[in-house]
């Protein structure tokens, strides 16, 4: 794998690291697709136990897809294929048959919060942020099922409530709404604790970790996400995300006007 993402294995735990610590670890698009075909390795690797997922440095888990990436988007047909790509990386990473760890320490947003929405167990250092600022930076939205993603973490109203404002989640708060199951006090001793609860969830009968994630799989398989064609083109069709997008590459503040 790239730079841009680091994996090595060691005593039955896959180690995810994302390294881009220059841009808050923001993923580019072919990060998003290395995160997949690493989730596929593991899979069919009968050595690996538990896969954990952790950003380089102290400041950012993932503050999400590094917009400049949008950049090249000029067709309804770009917006469908990069919510068809995300939903296959985050599918592969929710549907492993592995337990799934996100050790995070600073800013995990956007993308990079659907992608630790997706494990199993989350535990964070006391500054981690978690937040959709999307109404904020590029006016986009999300597709259906990163929705239904999060209102099975969070519940409709707390949804709304970061969405609308685009307010950042402390870490004693997402500890307290079950977002987070630790807060370790900074990012060696998450590190540390990561380590312990990979090798603590390895050591367990994998059958019945196994059954566990299926069945619970399925319970949510029952809110269906229905067609969500019509809002992605809505938003990333817009002046607006080419206003949110540039806004934000220039540093200033976007002026929206909802077309």
């Amino acid at each position: 794998m790239s730079g841009d993402i680091l994996y090595e294995i060691q005593d039955g735990i896959g180690r995810i690291t994302f390294n881009r610590p220059q841009a808050r670890n923001a993923f580019t698009f072919r990060m998003y697709e290395q995160l997949g075909e690493i989730c596929e390795q593991a899979e069919k690797d009968s050595s690996i136990k538990v896969l954990l997922l952790t950003g380089a440095g102290e400041k950012a888990f993932a503050a999400g897809t590094d917009i400049s990436e949008f950049k090249v988007f000029s067709t309804a047909q770009d917006a469908l294929d990069y919510e068809s790509r995300i939903e296959r990386v985050l599918c592969a990473l929710e549907n492993s048959r592995l337990p799934t760890i996100a050790a995070i320490a600073g800013v995990c947003t956007g993308g990079g919060f659907t992608i630790a929405g997706c494990c199993d167990l989350r535990i964070g250092a006391a500054n981690a942020r978690f937040g959709v600022p999307i109404g904020r930076t590029l006016g986009n939205c999300l597709s259906m099922a990163n929705y239904v993603r999060l209102v099975a973490l969070l519940g409709p109203a707390r949804v709304k409530d970061i969405i609308f404002t685009s307010r950042l989640i402390e870490a004693e708060e997402a500890c307290k709404i079950g977002l987070l199951g630790e807060v370790l006090p900074d990012y060696e001793s998450l590190q540390r604790r990561a380590n312990e609860l990979a090798q603590t969830v390895a050591s367990q009968a994998p059958l019945t970790l196994r059954a566990t994630k299926e069945a619970l799989r399925r319970i949510k398989e029952r809110m269906n996400p229905q067609e969500d064609r019509d809002l992605i083109l809505m938003c990333y069709m817009s002046s607006d995300f080419r206003e949110g997008m540039d806004a934000f590459l220039n540093k200033r503040p976007p002026k929206w006007t909802g077309t």
